[in-house]
């Protein structure tokens, strides 16, 4: 059965009901990967500090889509799926449109979301709805490497606080990383958050003769099924770094950390430079095939 435009659409809470619908029509999702939410939906839908809804036909889910508060500011927009019969009528941009208005009554100046750049359709639906392109990343993949730290490299909140502000990255990235507590989402990078990877997970500082040089901080470790079985993540938010010395360095870092939390693989964030990427690339770490756009869309305008 089809979705036309005179078709009554309502916009509601996603519940647990809805699970076999929305897994009937993000299945094939894309065909370069598999989608996610099929995996992790209950649990999606419960999390703190979020809005989700779906739009329904009276019979069944046909569009879903996700608003995650970050911060007391800055809201993360994500999960925007429409089945095949009911794209090209307005859902997604009805469902984004609603969870841009909750956003807004939460005190958020602005809300981000992330498409990947192969993904035309979902950068022309961002741009349609008002998002606007803000930055890109790559993902690299050291190798984890049993082993020590490096002696150049610590876990120093400050030293990384000062570098950061300072770096090329932080312009190219407009101050964004990982969260830590959302998989999959940026947000503006600050001291507290620094100081809680050094706490809770990792920080990693690379400092010299001219101080600090490098950045990397660890979001989390994960469990995904691989070609070859279970295989265990290390991901990290942010790496920056002020030449190759210092890219080799934290590399390493990065390799080392991801080991003693008993990774299998890594990704790491890094600025789409080509100075960034080629410096990834001489130093023999995996990239990712392609980069992430991230867009914004100013809330404090209607």
């Amino acid at each position: 059965m089809g979705v036309s435009e005179r078709t009554a659409v309502e916009l509601r809470p996603a519940t647990d009901n809805d699970y076999e619908d929305v897994v009937a029509f993000t299945r094939d999702t894309w065909a370069e990967m598999s989608d996610y939410l099929p995996d992790v939906y209950h649990d999606w839908i419960a999390g703190e500090n979020r809005q989700t809804l779906v739009a329904d036909t009276g019979d069944r889910a046909v569009g879903i889509a996700q608003m995650v508060l970050l911060s007391p500011t800055e809201a993360w927009a994500q999960g925007m799926r429409v089945a095949p019969e009911a794209r090209g009528e307005g859902v997604a941009a009805a469902l984004t449109r609603r969870l841009l208005s909750w956003a807004r009554e939460q005190g958020a100046v602005v809300a981000r979301n992330m498409v990947f750049s192969w993904n035309e359709a979902g950068m022309g639906q961002s741009r349609s709805i008002g998002f606007e392109p803000v930055t890109e990343f790559r993902w690299l993949h050291p190798e984890p490497v049993t082993g020590d730290l490096p002696a150049a490299v610590s876990s120093d909140p400050e030293a990384g606080w000062s570098f950061w502000t300072g770096s090329e990255a932080h312009a190219h990235l407009g101050g964004l990383a990982l969260d830590i507590d959302e998989s999959w989402a940026m947000r503006g990078l600050t001291p507290e958050l620094l100081e809680r990877a050094a706490a809770e997970t990792a920080l990693l500082t690379v400092t010299g003769a001219e101080g600090a040089r490098g950045l990397a901080y660890r979001t989390r470790a994960f469990d995904r099924e691989g070609e070859s079985g279970t295989e265990r993540w290390a991901e990290y938010g942010l790496g920056a770094w002020a030449d190759l010395t210092a890219a080799e360095t934290l590399l390493e870092a990065v390799a080392v950390d991801a080991a003693d939390c008993g990774a299998d693989r890594t990704r790491l964030l890094i600025p789409e430079r080509p100075r960034t990427v080629s410096d990834g690339a001489y130093l023999r770490a995996e990239l990712s095939d392609h980069p992430d756009f991230v867009f914004a869309a100013d809330l404090t305008t209607d």
